[in-house]
């Protein structure tokens, strides 16, 4: 596998901990308030929007089933055997289908592409949470997807959002209950500087076609009953021809 082991182990370790209820991990969102909005800035610049659709870190499967409502065929991926667990107990009836892939293994990209063709990914909240010798074979592994025709679309935390997160962590009533398990295993979101990722995608042979702002939505409160969002920028991507 091209992702460090300690990156793979902290994840296996998380999800294995995680509940399965709805909204219980940080950002697990409403799809609404998530992949909804994201497809709206997504779809127009989809060169062919009857391709197959892969979630690349779909985790627990929420955005993937909501995704899997609006195109024919879905596929959801994850390093993690763990999350992928947690997202065929949430759908029992087998809409989606769900395999582990290491998207950072060009290997394993190449082989998924040869089996779909080119295809639309949709990538929210992976890259930052990546180690960093691991980001450019991500980036890498998603334009082996996209081939030719495919987009895809990619959120990811703005640096500011590491400052936010760092103040949640450190405050006297210690982190909230929904962050606190990201940091006991070692996983560290919001590193990735906001200038890195266009290089990442340049250096994939890719070109950003679309790029702004936009809150991450996470599923946790402030103790006055706010919700936390998050610094975030959008990037579409795929072959400028």
């Amino acid at each position: 596998m091209s992702v460090t082991s300690r990156y793979k182990e902290a994840w296996e370790g998380f999800w294995r901990e995680a509940p399965d209820e709805e909204g219980a991990v940080l950002w697990d969102a409403e799809p609404v308030l998530t992949v909804g909005i994201h497809l709206a800035l997504f779809e127009p610049h989809m060169r062919a929007a009857g391709l197959p659709v892969v979630d690349v870190g779909c985790g627990n499967g929420t955005q993937t089933r909501f995704l899997a409502h609006r195109y024919p065929r879905v596929l959801g991926i994850d390093l993690s055997a763990a999350a992928l667990e947690h997202a065929r107990r949430a759908d029992p009836a087998e809409q989606v289908e769900f395999r582990q892939v290491d998207a950072a293994e060009r290997t394993e990209a190449e082989q998924l592409h040869a089996e779909l063709g080119d295809v639309n990914v949709y990538l929210r909240g992976v890259l930052h949470q990546c180690d960093p010798a691991d980001r450019q074979p991500l980036v890498d592994g998603i334009a082996a997807l996209t081939g030719e025709r495919g987009r895809a679309f990619v959120v990811e935390l703005a640096e500011a959002a590491g400052t936010v997160l760092r103040g949640l962590a450190e405050s006297p009533d210690g982190p909230p209950p929904k962050l606190a398990p990201i940091f006991a295993h070692g996983i560290a979101p919001g590193e990735v500087a906001d200038a890195a990722v266009p290089e990442y995608v340049a250096a994939a042979g890719l070109t950003v076609l679309a790029e702004g702002e936009l809150p991450l939505i996470t599923t946790e409160f402030t103790p006055d009953g706010t919700r936390i969002e998050l610094p975030s920028r959008w990037l579409v991507v795929g072959r400028a021809r």
